[in-house]
Parts: structure tokens; C-alpha cells; sequence
């Protein structure tokens, strides 16, 4: 019995001991290669960076649009002007929490245009949870923007 309340009066003097976050810190949550917010663009702002190359290494931030349902393995970001980007994780090295639609992030890594195959977007329909109905009518490749993130801080929505 002694020893029972010296390890719970240990932890309560460990615990107030402990510094605690702020509530900034603890709104952010990182995934992959360690990465910092500082000299992030905005996401919008990434077809004018591509404008004069097919590739481009680069940090921004966006909001979350949709994840992954199966695992968090890739999310879709809003770039604006009703278009969206797929983030996908560098070497299938990490995933983001299957609840993270409409949380800030920034992503660092490689952006690409490209041609998405029907069979990858009937893929990542099916992920994402979408009606068979909705799969079926995947009928043709799409043109795009992919990301493969090395690292993702996570935010709360502002």
C-alpha cells in the first residue's frame, strides 16, 4: 500500500513538475521527416510555381479536402479554383489520421504534373469510401497535380 501511494504521488509531482504545452503546441502534429511552417506558400499558389517546370521540390499549406479512409495512406488538398491535389507519403513511410479532412497542413516534398490512369482514380475512390456508383463513372484519366510529402505538420482549421 506504501508503495502504491509513493508511485502515485511520484506521478502527481512529475506531472505538475512537467511544463505544459501551449495550446499552439499541442494543435500540431508531424508525420514523416521533421519539417518546420517557415517558408511555406500557399497551396493556392502552386500552379504559378509550375508554370515554367513539370517538377518542383517545395513546401505549402493547405487545407485538408479528404483521406484515405483505409489507412490515412494519401489525402487530397485544396489548391483553389475548384481543383485539388493528391499528397501521397514519401517511400509509404507514414500515414495522417483518417479524421484529418478540414485540418491545416503543411507538406514538404516533390509536387508533379501529371497523368493520373483510370484505374488509379477508381482506386483512390474506393479509399476514400465512395459509392460503387461513383467508381463506375471513372471513365476517363485525369490531368493533375501529385505530391509525394517526405513530412506533414497537422494543424486544427483556423
Amino acid at each position: 500500500m506504501k508503495r502504491l501511494s509513493f508511485v502515485v504521488l511520484l506521478a502527481t509531482v512529475m506531472g505538475a513538475c512537467s511544463s505544459p504545452k501551449t495550446q499552439e503546441e499541442a494543435a500540431v502534429q508531424s508525420f514523416g521527416a521533421a519539417i518546420t511552417e517557415e517558408n511555406s506558400i500557399a497551396l493556392t499558389a502552386l500552379p504559378e510555381q509550375l508554370s515554367a517546370t513539370d517538377s518542383l521540390s517545395i513546401k505549402v499549406e493547405g487545407t485538408i479536402q479528404e483521406v484515405c479512409q483505409m489507412k490515412g495512406c494519401w489525402m487530397k488538398m485544396d489548391m483553389g479554383n475548384n481543383q485539388s491535389i493528391t499528397v501521397k507519403f514519401k517511400d509509404y513511410g507514414f500515414f495522417v489520421p483518417k479524421d484529418a479532412a478540414g485540418k491545416v497542413a503543411v507538406i514538404e516534398g516533390v509536387v508533379k504534373k501529371e497523368v493520373t490512369s483510370v484505374e488509379q482514380l477508381k482506386h483512390l475512390a474506393e479509399d476514400a469510401g465512395k459509392s460503387q456508383e461513383e467508381i463506375d463513372a471513372i471513365t476517363e484519366p485525369k490531368e493533375g497535380y501529385t505530391f509525394l510529402a517526405s513530412g506533414v505538420l497537422l494543424k486544427d482549421a483556423k
